[in-house]
């Protein structure tokens, strides 16, 4: 993480010049802490790079839910992406309009289109004829005429983690180029529908601009064939973890720029891990130090950040205080009752003793939003750091929450 967000004062590592070691000794541990400058300084980074196109940006909210980032980015400008009724519902809570909110997901279901065409919001990202059908006939009863884009599914293979690959044509989203052309030939059987637009998205943590652009002059093309004037190309612009590499977003507006511009299309795209991901860190303290000093056992694990597990990712850790004893590498782990929790096979840290505290870096995406009870944890607090001051923004889940939806007595 750039030094402007997170830097040494006096040996005390801090975030915008607030220490997180007096965040954790009031809030406790683990907490989510986040740079509300960091989002957005990302946002306005976004912005100067596409300023040809003067695009839509809907914040992905799968990327972190928190209400007080969202209505920091609605503030801002930004419109929401929702994969469900219940981020609909988040968007709305705070505070944005409903028609800057795009619905997408694969799987949605009747409750879910009719909750959307409730609300009335501005888009649907229709990801299927069985879809289109099943939104015809909900828009036709409430007497809607709600305005969808037809994801295609362009058949690349993005370069970036088989998890995140969502373009090529064995993945689960998105419509084939052949099916969407015939749906767009026969819209005329969707009257309740205005299929004004196509949706694209191939990945998140993209490495390469050239797919980006491929990938996009597919989506001209057949938006111009049938004189569709939006187009949404998503998200994925990537960040970089440990030991990886992010291709500067400059570099895929480079590559998309010349592509999409003087089209007369209306251009939107939803951004989330390269709004939050650099902007949070996850601060833990370690609980034991085992076989020599090689491993170190944290109060934080998998149930609170899942991407080491899931995506072999390889987050950094610091120290919240440095001294001089020099770095060695080690295993960090959490404390639940899984081998696949580890959070670092090899990190390299100075000696930690227990009661020591670490911040696990560019954790401020998938990080909450996928957090879970697992082995009956309660879930952290969540901190935001603004203008030199923080305040919690999600209290710490306590045992009575583990309960809270079951029967009394039971």
């Amino acid at each position: 993480m750039p030094e402007t967000t997170l830097t040494y004062v006096e040996q005390e590592l801090t975030m915008d010049g607030v220490p997180l070691a007096e965040i954790a000794r009031s809030v406790g541990t683990p907490v989510y802490i986040y740079s509300l400058r960091r989002i957005l300084a990302q946002l306005e980074r976004l912005r100067a790079a596409f300023t040809p196109l003067q695009p839509a940006f809907h914040y992905s909210l799968k990327a972190n839910g928190n209400s007080a980032i969202i209505r920091a980015l609605v503030g801002a400008g930004c419109g929401c992406d929702a994969v469900s009724a219940g981020e609909i519902f988040l968007a709305r809570r705070a505070g944005c309009p409903p028609e800057r909110i795009v619905f997408a997901g694969v799987g949605k279901t009747r409750a879910e289109i009719r909750y959307a065409l409730e609300t009335g919001i501005g888009w649907l990202n229709v990801e299927n004829a069985a879809e289109l059908r099943r939104l015809e006939a909900l828009a036709a009863e409430l007497g809607h005429r709600p305005r969808a884009a037809l994801r295609i599914n362009p058949a690349l293979q993005a370069e970036t983690h088989r998890h995140i690959a969502t373009g090529h044509a064995g993945s689960k989203f998105g419509i084939p180029l052949v099916e969407a052309r015939m749906l767009l030939e026969h819209r005329g059987d969707y009257p309740h529908v205005e299929i004004a637009g196509l949706h694209m998205h191939i990945g998140s943590q993209l490495g390469r601009p050239d797919e980006s652009a491929a990938a996009a002059r597919l989506a001209v093309e057949l938006a111009r064939e049938f004189q569709l004037k939006h187009l949404n190309l998503g998200g994925g612009f990537p960040v970089a973890y440990e030991g990886g590499h992010a291709v500067p977003v400059e570099d895929f507006a480079a590559a998309l720029v010349p592509v999409l511009a003087k089209q007369g299309m209306k251009v939107a795209f939803e951004p989330g891990r390269f709004l939050v991901a650099e902007a949070g860190v996850l601060v833990a303290e370690v609980q034991y130090v085992k076989r020599g000093g090689r491993t170190v056992v944290l109060d934080t694990g998998m149930n609170d950040l899942l991407r080491p597990a899931l995506y072999e990712a390889r987050h950094p850790l610091l120290p919240l205080r440095v001294g001089e004893a020099a770095a060695r590498p080690v295993q960090v782990v959490g404390p639940i009752c899984e081998s696949a929790d580890v959070i670092h096979p090899a990190a390299v840290l100075p000696p930690l003793a227990e009661g020591d505290l670490v911040a696990i870096g560019v954790a401020g995406a998938y990080g909450m939003s996928m957090a879970s009870n697992y082995n009956a944890r309660p879930r952290p607090a969540e901190v935001l750091v603004e203008e030199g001051a923080w305040r919690v923004i999600r209290a710490r889940e306590t045992f009575e929450d583990l309960i809270r939806y079951e029967p009394k007595g039971q």
